[in-house]
């Protein structure tokens, strides 16, 4: 039924298998679904494990009571995040971005990437407590709560928070110094103010600073207070500026994470329907436009998306989740970022398949007829997505079912000839008649049932 791309550096079909099989379960991706799943859910558990140990350790009653079981859950814990950190080096070369540099390369590009560095910092501690078991006790602690960063990886809103800080990191510059300038210059006030009468507490600018800061941010613990008409005054001033001071990195770091959850909502629509080869040709302009007609659907685990039966004519984008379609010969797994049933919107045929959520799933639905639509609007638009269909048929693209090529590729699925059609059936000729002229004869009547919607 199906096969598999071979290694191109060579070595034994099992070992390259196994290395594949890694890369699906350590990167959740292809049909090993349920191992990634037991794999990250372990992960995540283990390091919030680490997390509330780390800070319970701390605690000398508890240290001195459970230091033994502690120290083994340490070394496992280290062993576990090693062995990860190593078998994701073990398989970098497997990444679409970092095949064309090799073996070597691959892995040293991968190890300078955020994600890779996250990992080596989860493993630290135990290189730590091996080779420096008495000197590095601080730095242990440290480390193993920094492996608090490795959920990052399994939580997208925490990445947009982490881009949204980064890509406005000169406007949280520029409010930072703001707020120093005012703590400052309150602080010299002050002093200059209540030094006479608070010798003690006032004597020095920097002693200033420690009440400025306290009360900028609000939080006034009334150890250091002004006694002063004059001070009392310069006090009340700061504590209202403290309220907008406060408020401006906030505000800055909550517009940037909405529009940073916009935006990549809006690139990953974009993007999807970018990578649809009915699609490759338009212009980005006219890719908005067809991204415009998607409609949002949610689909809960084991939920019906599709009826085998049913008449397909509607493409379908995963946004979120992962949807399972039941083939005759096989089942295929489509993850986040695919698309399937593009035949839908050319060929409304009955579908072959059914395809059901095999995870909560958040789709994004391109109905045929809301495509015929925006194609009898524009011409334009309608003849370069024919185009494209007439050159997909000219290059003998095969389909399975209602599954094109390209859409079984994105599950590492490559059909067999015997099991699949060399063409959509929309552009297959007449028995009859010459295969060129019954080609172009389809391809005038669909193009003509394009420009008057009543055929």
């Amino acid at each position: 039924m199906k096969t598999r791309a071979k290694s191109e550096t060579g070595g034994s079909v099992s070992g390259h298998e196994f290395k594949r099989a890694l890369y699906e379960v350590l990167e959740d991706t292809g049909k090993r679904r349920i191992g990634a799943r037991v794999l990250r859910n372990f992960l995540i558990v283990l390091i919030l494990i680490n997390i509330a140990l780390a800070v319970l350790e701390t605690v000398p009653e508890i240290r001195d009571i459970l230091s033994t079981h502690l120290r083994l859950i340490q070394l496992g814990s280290g062993l576990v995040f090693l062995a990860e950190y190593v078998m994701r080096l073990y398989v970098a070369d497997l990444h679409p971005p970092l095949r064309r540099y090799g073996p070597v390369f691959s892995r040293l590009r991968y190890a300078m990437q955020p994600d890779a560095i996250i990992d080596l910092i989860g493993a630290l501690p135990l290189l730590c407590v091996v080779f420096l078991p008495n000197q590095a006790v601080t730095m242990v602690v440290i480390l193993r709560l920094l492996r608090f960063l490795k959920l990052a990886r399994y939580s997208p809103a925490l990445r947009s928070l982490i881009s949204a800080v980064g890509n406005e990191r000169r406007a949280l510059l520029g409010s930072s110094m703001i707020i120093c300038g005012v703590i400052l210059m309150a602080a010299t006030l002050m002093y200059l103010i209540e030094h006479d009468d608070q010798p003690e507490k006032f004597r020095s600018i920097l002693h200033g600073i420690y009440w400025a800061i306290t009360t900028v941010t609000t939080v006034g613990y009334g150890d250091v207070v002004p006694v002063t008409n004059l001070g009392k005054t310069v006090g009340g001033i700061v504590m209202l500026m403290g309220y907008g001071l406060i408020a401006l990195p906030v505000g800055i770091i909550a517009s940037a994470f909405a529009r940073e959850i916009h935006s990549r909502d809006f690139v990953v629509t974009w993007s999807m329907v970018a990578r649809v080869p009915l699609f490759e040709d338009l212009k980005a302009t006219e890719i908005a436009e067809v991204a415009k007609l998607l409609q949002s659907l949610r689909v809960r685990k084991g939920g019906t998306i599709a009826e085998q039966g049913d008449v397909a004519d509607k493409m379908y984008f995963i946004a979120d989740g992962e949807v399972e379609i039941r083939l005759q010969h096989d089942t295929v797994y489509l993850g986040e970022g695919s698309f399937f049933g593009e035949l839908a919107l050319i060929n409304q045929t009955p579908r072959t398949a059914k395809v059901v959520a095999y995870k909560d799933c958040q789709l994004l639905v391109l109905e045929a007829e809301a495509l015929k639509h925006l194609m009898d609007r524009d011409e334009g638009l309608a003849k370069k997505i024919m185009d494209e269909a007439r050159d997909r048929v000219a290059a003998g693209k095969r389909v399975l079912g209602e599954l094109a090529e390209e859409e079984l590729q994105q599950s590492g699925v490559f059909a067999s000839s015997e099991n699949t059609d060399q063409e959509p059936e929309l552009f297959q000729g007449d028995d009859s008649k010459d295969e060129a002229d019954s080609e172009d004869d389809m391809m005038e009547e669909v193009a003509g049932t394009q420009k008057d919607p009543a055929k």
